[in-house]
């Protein structure tokens, strides 16, 4: 006999693609910036629009797989870790392109404008290499690599001939990333000292350059990869880190250094390959997204950007102090609640943000200084009204 679960999960995914059929034939009717024809998406939760809930068992679906998930601009869970939109779709109501369909699961919905192969969960190491280093956690087995040859093999079916692909890719933007923050999550997770993950940032970017290179090589002239987040601002690892030490933290964020710290290793190393790689290609463009400013601004300055000045670390949806967060009760399990006003807070569940978190960071980059080198999108800020996921307009340039 099917369970419950699995009664749910068929209304769930049912309900998910309708409203993903439903945006992308409105969003497409929205006029489209000339640079691109789609987009072209790897990563993990932060931009994960569904494969997760496709790839999941019916009898244990995902968190994202339950309210207040979508709550605020879907109003149904699609998927999406957050309450409402995340940064890849900003990036498509910009560039007037469909919100991208995740790969799994959408067998009948045309990648011709684009499609997300991001995976919640995923990192940019396989499960071997990271149990190699002694952490062993809740994977996905969907990792960065694992997407790159679903990517590889689809192909055929996306864009037909070797000429026509080639062509296809060079007329995408194609984003790697964010990937690699679950390596260093996970290795944190599993008590792993941020000497000890210092040695991981080698293979991760070993990993991401590889991707990119073979996009390059498959006829790819525009490469977004972002930057990592300030996870020693994350609700989560501030309460599985709670120490009495102040000096620990920043006193102008209320983050933890040391994790901050170790992501800007991260980054500036990120960010010296890229310059490797560019260099090797200079009639490519690949764009550094430096997502941790982005964000960071907003801890240094909530108030500023609309967001709540008293707790700009806690999480909107979950239990417990003094972040909101329970890693026990996680946001989408019974007797969790979100907070009234998802759109003044910076933090949704703890280790991912609202819509409105996410829409200024899509900003900075987009139509500000957060990007290196510096890029014209050619783009400019129009309303948009997104038919029947909303019951408003959204204007991608005015605030919430």
């Amino acid at each position: 006999m099917e369970s419950p679960h699995f009664y749910l999960f068929k209304k769930l995914t049912r309900t998910f693609f309708l409203i993903t059929m439903l945006t992308t034939v409105v969003s497409s009717q929205v006029k489209q910036c000339g640079k691109f024809k789609s987009i072209i998406s790897f990563g993990d939760s932060i931009t994960d629009t569904g494969n997760l809930l496709a790839l999941s068992d019916a009898d244990n679906p995902p968190h994202s797989a339950f309210p207040p998930y979508g709550e605020t601009f879907f109003h149904f869970p699609t998927g999406r870790y957050s309450n409402g939109r995340l940064i890849i779709d900003f990036i498509a109501e910009f560039l007037g392109l469909p919100y991208l369909p995740p790969f799994h699961g959408s067998q009948n919905a045309s990648f011709g404008k684009g499609v997300n192969f991001a995976v919640a969960g995923a990192t940019a190491l396989e499960q071997s290499v990271l149990e190699s280093r002694g952490i062993y956690y809740h994977y996905t087995n969907v990792s960065l690599g694992v997407q790159f040859k679903n990517f590889k093999e689809s192909l055929p079916n996306i864009c037909g001939s070797l000429a026509d692909c080639r062509e296809m890719i060079g007329n995408a933007l194609l984003i790697v990333g964010e990937i690699g923050g679950n390596d260093y999550n996970y290795g944190f997770l599993v008590g792993k000292t941020v000497e000890e993950l210092k040695e991981l940032v080698p293979l991760v970017i070993s990993s991401m350059s590889s991707v990119i290179t073979d996009l390059v090589n498959m006829g790819g002239k525009t490469i977004m990869v972002p930057a990592d987040f300030p996870i020693g601002c994350w609700s989560a690892f501030l309460t599985e880190y709670w120490i009495s030490n102040k000096e620990e933290y920043d006193p102008l964020t209320g983050c933890l250094k040391s994790l901050n710290e170790f992501i800007e290793y991260h980054n500036k190393e990120l960010q010296e390959e890229i310059n490797r790689v560019q260099k090797l290609y200079p009639h490519v463009t690949i764009l550094y997204a430096d997502y941790y400013n982005a964000l960071l601004r907003i801890f240094l300055e909530p108030a500023k950007f609309g967001f709540t000045s008293g707790r700009p670390l806690s999480a909107c949806c979950g239990t417990g102090e003094p972040y909101n967060f329970n890693s026990m009760s996680w946001c989408g399990t019974k007797n969790v609640d979100s907070c009234i006003d998802p759109s003044k807070y910076v933090h949704w569940d703890g280790f991912h943000l609202t819509e409105s978190a996410y829409r200024w960071i899509a900003m900075g980059f987009l139509k500000g200084p957060y990007t290196i080198p510096a890029y014209d999108w050619s783009c400019p800020g129009f309303e948009i009204n997104n038919g029947p996921a909303a019951d408003k307009q959204y204007s991608f340039s005015s605030s919430r």
